[in-house]
């Protein structure tokens, strides 16, 4: 999302979109997580989305494996999706 903002918050990393969270991601010991995995952008990738462990609002990918960087297009697409329209509702 080139009009995405880089963004510090909650202590990681992320990018805003229209001023709301498109995306955050923090790498911890195991993992590499991504936030917020809202429930429509768990609805848009679900098949793809069941490979990984997921907790609330989040998605994890393991440091053991290459990052599936069409996966986490796919979830940057659907969350900025969902901004726009909510954007649009007003």
């Amino acid at each position: 999302m080139p009009e995405a903002v880089e963004h510090f918050s909650y202590g990681i990393p992320g990018f805003r979109l229209e001023g709301q969270a498109l995306a955050w991601y923090a790498a911890w010991k195991t993992h590499m997580s991504m936030y917020p995995l809202t429930a429509g952008t768990r609805r848009a990738n679900a098949a793809a989305i069941a490979k990984f462990k997921t907790a609330k609002g989040t998605i994890q990918f393991p440091m053991t494996k290459p990052l599936p960087i069409a996966l986490i297009r796919k979830i940057v697409k659907a969350r900025a999706a969902e901004i726009r329209a909510k954007s649009l509702k007003g």
